[in-house]
């Protein structure tokens, strides 16, 4: 089936409309009515083929919500009309370690949401930025926030799951001292999230504008990671960092700042390499530098329960789909709180 979508056609042209073939559901497959899209900082990158190995023309979109409009006859878990989310994942091997732990984030046979290989056409998946979207059941998420929230879920389906997950498997709760390092998308996010869950969070930014907005994100305190008195009045401090920053930047700074076993995790994923940490400065303390990549399908559900429960959607700034191009540059120049989602009913004839 033909739908309207919004895509790139190479690494050096804006977004255009275009019309995209969709699969006709499966007996396992969800076909939904795509409401909202969130706008990552990744699409950007893979759009301009800033990580290379991005396919043409490509269509992106991971954070995905909806209205369910057809199921196979064999689909358990989804029935039309129900509200629900696609992040990151569309398929995996189903059969690996990793899938069977529920982690199919980890499977080296992961299918990307966009830009992955699929025998649909145009043989690698197409995303978000589109009016449907048809998926494996087993990747369809159900949505338990109201739906005048609907909008403001889509970006938990990977800002929400790439800071939930980290926090949940670090252990951040009430005890614990958690810093976020990055106001943006996913530090909102991982503020939100880690004050929900009862720790002391203390979020860093490089902006003396911010610090206010941090506070009223949940920030117990928040420290200007430029000014050097208030950076070693938290050394050897922190039970775990959370760093949302998507640029290069020295990592020494945090890890000073960590207890003894202390971690810190990075989740952005910037175009060229962080520098190399200084090695003493982890072994004298036996501290340690971690990586984590979105989560797993039932970590995702879980996610999505606990903002639920807790009333925690992101703070987002809509557009429609003809000012996508825009957006892309505004989000370069930093200027958005803190996630930009496109209104999918703007993807007209």
């Amino acid at each position: 089936m033909k739908i309207k979508a919004v895509g790139a056609y190479s690494a050096k042209q804006p977004l255009e409309p275009m019309d995209i073939t969709r699969r006709e559901p499966g007996p396992h497959d969800v076909k939904i009515e795509i409401a909202y899209c969130g706008v990552c900082h990744s699409d950007l990158h893979q759009v301009r083929s800033e990580w290379a190995g991005t396919v043409y023309p490509c269509v992106p979109g991971h954070e995905i919500v909806g209205r369910v409009v057809a199921v196979g006859d064999q689909v358990e878990k989804h029935a039309p009309g129900d509200l629900v989310g696609v992040g990151c994942i569309v398929d995996s091997c189903k059969h690996c370690e990793e899938c069977e732990d529920g982690l199919e984030n980890y499977c080296d046979h992961m299918t990307g949401t966009y830009n992955s290989p699929t025998p649909d056409e145009p043989g690698h998946t197409l995303g978000g930025y589109s009016q449907q979207i048809v998926v494996h059941e087993r990747y369809v998420l159900c949505i338990r926030h109201p739906q005048e929230q609907l909008a403001a879920v889509a970006p938990l389906l990977c800002a929400g799951i790439t800071t939930y997950s980290p926090l949940r498997h670090w252990q951040a709760g009430p005890g614990k001292k958690v810093g976020v390092v990055g106001i943006g998308g996913l530090g909102h996010m991982g503020i939100k999230l880690a004050h929900a869950m009862g720790a002391h969070v203390v979020a860093f930014t490089t902006s003396e504008s911010k610090r206010e907005a941090a506070k009223a994100l949940g920030a117990d305190e928040v420290v200007n990671s430029r000014n050097a008195d208030e950076m070693v009045a938290h050394v050897k401090s922190f039970d775990f960092i959370l760093n949302t920053v998507a640029a290069p930047h020295n990592l020494d700074d945090f890890t000073t700042l960590l207890k003894r076993d202390g971690t810190i995790t990075l989740v952005g994923a910037p175009a060229t390499p962080h520098k190399s940490p200084e090695v003493f400065n982890l072994i004298m303390k036996r501290r340690a530098i971690a990586g984590s990549m979105i989560g797993g399908i039932p970590e995702t559900q879980e996610m999505l329960d606990f903002c639920a429960e807790h009333g925690i959607v992101a703070d987002i700034e809509m557009i429609r789909a003809d000012q996508i191009n825009e957006a892309y540059e505004r989000m370069l120049r930093g200027d958005v709180k803190y996630r930009f989602v496109i209104d999918n009913r703007t993807l007209t004839d």
